[in-house]
């Protein structure tokens, strides 16, 4: 299983959080997110982790909200990500564009969702062919993630996508076996649920985390094997 801790913003917690056990960091590119991180501090969290032998396993996403290819290939340069997750309203051609743009990238689709399995499903569909992964986040009219808000899972027990998927949404070390056990995602993303505050994670709830996941019966131990990046 993949986990995916987003919104770092800081090099030393990025290496910290590898070292516990993530397989992957998510990067918040949204000039209006309070975790976002400039392109100059993208490549000073890159460089460090590039340079620890943990640090450089882990998968580095750039998470983008609407943004334009532009945007996206200035940060994928300097932050040399793996992956691209999509949060925003982007639609199936924009997607399959990024998909060409960026051949070596993972294109993750966040879709932020009610948790019924057919209108997921409806949601779904038109992107089959032009994503690779796909994220399901908790609906929030006035913010895009990070919300801390959950989906039902126990309606999420029959979802099966076309493509490995990642849950999301106010999914806390207290909570998240209990999530394991209605839903069996690829993957796990957090956020707010292992900070302090926007931005700065807390290594205590992270570790934590990891230690719930190691007595999950759906992560036997060894499971979160590093650098899961669908490309090459």
């Amino acid at each position: 299983m993949r986990i995916k801790i987003c919104g770092i913003t800081q090099p030393d917690q990025g290496i910290a959080i590898a070292h516990l056990g993530a397989t992957a960091l998510g990067f918040i590119c949204v000039p209006s997110s309070p975790r976002y991180v400039s392109l100059a501090q993208l490549e000073t969290i890159a460089t460090a982790l590039l340079a620890d032998s943990v640090g450089q396993q882990v998968d580095r996403v750039g998470v983008f909200v609407n943004a334009s290819l532009e945007t996206i290939a200035a940060a994928v340069a300097i932050g040399q990500l793996t992956g691209i997750q999509l949060h925003g309203h982007e639609d199936p051609p924009f997607c399959q564009q990024v998909r060409q743009h960026f051949p070596q990238q993972e294109v993750i689709k966040a879709f932020r969702t009610p948790s019924e399995v057919a209108a997921i499903a409806t949601q779904i569909t038109p992107y089959t062919d032009c994503i690779d992964t796909i994220l399901l986040d908790a609906y929030d009219p006035r913010q895009f993630g990070g919300t801390g808000h959950t989906l039902d899972w126990e309606h999420l027990q029959t979802l099966a996508p076309p493509h490995p998927w990642f849950l999301a949404g106010g999914l806390t070390p207290s909570n998240v076996r209990q999530a394991l056990q209605w839903v069996t995602p690829q993957g796990i993303d957090l956020s707010s649920g292992v900070e302090t505050a926007p931005g700065l994670k807390d290594l205590a709830k992270v570790e934590q985390l990891m230690g719930q996941l190691a007595e999950s019966p759906r992560f036997p131990a060894g499971d979160a094997t590093r650098t899961h990046s669908l490309k090459p």
